[in-house]
This record gives C-alpha cells, structure tokens and sequence, in this order.
C-alpha cells in the first residue's frame, strides 16, 4: 500500500549539486510508525543505505556521504528529500526512496538495520561526470 515516487536525478559533473524527492502516499507521511531513508545502487554491488530519518527528524548519514548529503521532508507535501552537494564520480547510481513501519521504541536507523522487508521508489539515476 505504500507507494513512493522518487525525481530528481541526472547527470551532473564533479563537484556540482541536486536535489533528489521522494513523493509518498498510501500511509499517514506523519506518522511515527513509518520510517524513511534513501539508498543508492550501483551494477554489481548491494544496495546501500546513505541517509534516513528518524521520528524526531534527526537523520543518519553514512561517512561515505557525510558532510555532503542532506536528508529532510516536508510535511506538507508529503515528501522527502536528498540534497547533494560536492558530488563525486563515485556518488554515481540510481537512488531509491525507502520506507518500513518500525517496531514500537526501535529508532528508525535500528529498524532499517533489522528490516525484513522494505518498501522501494523506483529509483532515480545519479551519475557525476569528469
């Protein structure tokens, strides 16, 4: 029931910015019980986390992207968002929109740790040139 549309992505060089959305419907987008993050891609590698967002708005970040990634949502308009700055070539991939409804006191970087099963966007392509 959860459906996640994720936009924003393209082609941009080293050192340049975007801002990635995850538009979301299906569930209260306010609701403590659900969780959200973005993962990235690339062919011949697993799926990684590079940020989420707890209940209180705090957010996790990896240390790969830390410092240049920004996760954030508005209420509002049902959406999260990824703002990247400084991008590298190996920032490179297709970017996923996820959500998961957490286990009751889990933190949500905890639930997408344990998570057995995640709800995806489809994804959006990143690729950074030069």
């Amino acid at each position: 029931q959860v459906h996640l549309v994720e936009s924003g992505g393209g082609s941009v060089q080293s050192g340049g910015r975007l801002r990635l959305s995850c538009v979301a419907s299906g569930y209260s987008f306010t609701s403590i019980e659900y969780c959200m993050a973005w993962f990235r891609q690339t062919p011949g590698q697993e799926r990684e986390r590079v940020a989420s967002l707890d209940v209180d708005s705090r957010s996790t970040v990896s240390t790969s992207v830390s410092g240049r990634f920004f996760i954030f949502k508005d209420d509002g308009k049902s959406t999260m968002y990824l703002r990247m700055e400084s991008l590298k070539s190996e920032d490179t991939g297709t970017y996923y929109c996820a959500a998961i409804k957490r286990p009751w006191g889990v933190p949500c970087n905890d639930a997408f740790l344990r998570a057995k099963s995640i709800s995806w966007g489809q994804g959006t392509q990143v690729t950074v040139t030069s």
